[in-house]
């Protein structure tokens, strides 16, 4: 996820976990650039003229960690998919408010760069991120484990060691839950492209 000591920041995060204000006061700067890296990676697969910025994104989603009551870090890596999936809740809420401002019109998601979605000629490599909202939230119903695999590779940008390590199972069944995962969301956005979702 980055070039930060892991030890650090998992003293830190510990520190902070039992009460320490002092070590989240520590913590900000040595997870700051990671969290904006991971802020531009989110951001570059979002339509090219949107208006959230990746320092604003960086910033809801710090006022959202630190507002969050006796956090039960494990680990840095922890710490960051935690930060991936607030980043993805606060990108569908601002979908969310643009579309009930336009009344129609969705944000988009590009999906070219991360191979979730191979593109095809019938179809644009742009989705709409509600629509891939649903279809992750209709998967976490019938798989949460797959669901989570797809949240923290997709929009957390973890390897497969790293998503490994924070559910807790081996590489190579998050690599086949990967797969599979890909595969089932590509059949519902594709139904629900036909269906005029």
């Amino acid at each position: 996820m980055g070039q930060e000591p892991a030890s650090e920041i998992t003293g830190l995060l510990r520190r902070w976990q039992a009460g320490d204000r002092k070590a989240l006061d520590a913590l900000v700067p040595t997870v700051y650039t990671a969290l904006e890296r991971l802020a531009r990676q989110q951001l570059r697969k979002e339509r090219p003229d949107h208006t959230l910025q990746s320092a604003a994104l960086v910033n809801e989603a710090y006022l959202r960690l630190v507002g969050m009551e006796s956090p039960a870090w494990e680990s840095r890596t922890h710490f960051f998919a935690i930060a991936s999936q607030l980043m993805r809740q606060i990108l569908v809420d601002y979908a969310r408010r643009r579309r009930a401002d336009k009344r129609g019109g969705g944000e988009t998601l590009s999906l070219d760069d991360t191979g979730l979605f191979a593109p095809s000629k019938n179809r644009s490599a742009d989705v709409d991120v509600l629509a891939l909202d649903d279809a992750l939230r209709a998967l976490g119903q019938m798989d949460a484990r797959k669901a989570q695999v797809v949240e923290l590779r997709f929009f957390g940008g973890l390897t497969f060691e790293e998503t490994a390590e924070i559910l807790k199972v081996s590489p190579m069944t998050i690599s086949r839950d990967w797969s599979t995962a890909k595969a089932w969301l590509h059949r519902e956005m594709k139904r629900g492209q036909l269906n005029g979702r």
